[in-house]
């Protein structure tokens, strides 16, 4: 009798030292409702809204280190028939020298006006022709954003190139965006008539290249009359001396006595002066020929290294 209570409180003892989830009685933890509440995701990154309705090609060659910060350049197209983005670039050739120089490379389009030709809000002159007034600069700002978010850009080489109307926005840039922008190329183009329109943020490398018989933007300056268009710019001369006094140059421009052949011509067709500046750069390239020739293979090169010679301190 006593064995049987022995074995009895033992068994009763068993049974209460057994573990909850022993029992069926009881219903396992459920992870979806007793787990912590979890913070809410992030809201979506808003579209900036300055590139609606406005996308770019974004050229990326597969030489592009992506563990290390890559250059931009930026090109921007003239004013006419068929003048765009991939329509200047049959004309630079920049994509292979970025294939093998492994930079960045976009090609943007202008707004179209009311004839239906694409154009850049550049100077007063140029060419805004029906003061439709887009905010260009803001768009240009937004696209180097952009490429940002996509890319491992390095803010320090951030480059611009335009020829003719495009050459007149790079100098728009290189006032007001000089904070996003390193050095900027014009080509036939020119900057405000008066020097006291505009003053760039802080220092920049610039390099006007102009033809002595431009028969479109004179090297010698002109008039621009268009739609509502009727403003003067300056000659090419007059472009790099406004740059100069921006950057507090001294002396002359003095030719260096480098010459270059960017263009389909006997030898090397284009001479280089240069002011001395303590910051940044300014230097008009010349040549003896009229509004765009034909470039010869080292044009798009040897723009590269002026713009790899020249990033941000």
């Amino acid at each position: 009798m006593n064995s049987f209570r022995l074995l009895f409180l033992l068994a009763a003892a068993a049974c209460s030292s057994a573990s909850p989830s022993s029992d069926p009685s009881q219903p396992a933890p459920d992870p979806t409702t007793d787990a912590p509440p979890q913070p809410p995701p992030p809201p979506a990154e808003k579209p900036d809204p300055r590139l609606a309705g406005r996308p770019y090609d974004l050229y990326v060659p597969k030489s592009v280190d992506k563990s290390k910060p890559a250059a931009l350049v930026l090109a921007f197209h003239g004013y006419g028939d068929d003048d765009d983005g991939p329509g200047l670039e049959r004309f630079f050739q920049l994509e292979p020298v970025a294939d093998s120089e492994g930079f960045l490379y976009v090609t943007p389009n202008g707004t179209k006006d009311l004839g239906g030709q694409r154009f850049w809000n550049g100077t007063d002159a140029c060419c805004d022709f029906n003061a439709l007034q887009p905010d260009d600069v803001g768009y240009i700002r937004a696209v180097v954003d952009d490429v940002a978010k996509k890319q491992n850009l390095d803010r320090k080489r951030v480059y611009a190139v335009g020829l003719s109307a495009g050459g007149f926005f790079a100098h728009r840039l290189a006032c007001d965006a000089a904070d996003v922008f390193a050095a900027v190329v014009s080509q036939s183009g020119a900057t405000f008539m008066r020097a006291s329109d505009f003053r760039p943020s802080e220092p920049i490398a610039l390099v006007e290249i102009h033809g002595t018989k431009d028969s479109v933007v004179g090297f010698d300056g002109g008039h621009m009359s268009n739609g509502s268009v009727s403003a003067d710019f300056p000659g090419a001369k007059t472009t790099v001396a406004h740059w100069a006094g921006y950057q507090q140059c001294t002396g002359d421009l003095a030719d260096t006595g480098t010459t270059l052949d960017i263009f389909k011509a006997t030898g090397n067709e284009t001479s280089v002066s240069r002011y001395a500046c303590p910051k940044g750069a300014v230097e008009l390239w010349t040549y003896d020929g009229d509004h765009a020739p034909a470039y010869s293979a080292d044009f798009a090169k040897t723009i590269w290294s002026y713009f790899a010679a020249h990033p941000k301190p």
